[in-house]
C-alpha cells in the first residue's frame, strides 16, 4: 500500500460543496474521489509521455485554458469542434470554462440584445 501524505490546496467552495454531496451519495469520501481522479490524470499523462504521445498534454493545456481551441485542434490535426469535443470526453477531462465574470459579462451581453 502507498504511502499517504496530507497537502493542502485550495478549491472552489461551491464545487466543494457538490463533491461533499457526491460522496454522500455514492458512500465514499471526497478525498476518496480526489485521489481517483488525480490518479487517473497522473497515470494518463505518463503513459502518453511514456510513448511520446503529446496528444494528451495537449488536450490537458486546453482543459486548463493554457491554449485556444484552434491551437489545440492544430496541434491534434483536427478540424472540428465536434472532434475536439470527443477527444476530451476520451481523455476524461473536462471543458475549460470561462472565469464567471467574463461568462456574466456574455450573458449580460445576450440580455441587453432582448431589451
Amino acid at each position: 500500500m502507498a504511502e499517504t501524505v496530507n497537502f493542502t490546496g485550495s478549491v472552489d467552495r461551491d464545487l466543494l460543496k457538490r463533491a461533499k454531496i457526491l460522496a454522500a451519495k455514492t458512500d465514499t469520501s471526497v478525498n476518496a474521489l480526489f485521489n481517483a481522479e488525480l490518479r487517473y490524470l497522473v497515470e494518463t499523462f505518463e503513459a502518453a509521455e511514456a510513448s511520446g504521445n503529446q496528444n494528451f498534454r495537449t488536450l490537458l493545456d486546453f482543459s486548463l485554458g493554457r491554449v485556444h481551441d484552434r491551437k489545440a485542434m492544430d496541434a491534434l490535426g483536427i478540424d472540428s469542434d465536434e472532434d475536439l469535443f470527443l477527444l476530451m470526453a476520451q481523455a476524461h477531462l473536462p471543458m475549460p470554462r470561462l472565469p464567471d465574470d467574463e461568462t456574466r459579462r456574455m450573458a449580460d451581453d445576450l440580455n441587453s440584445l432582448l431589451k
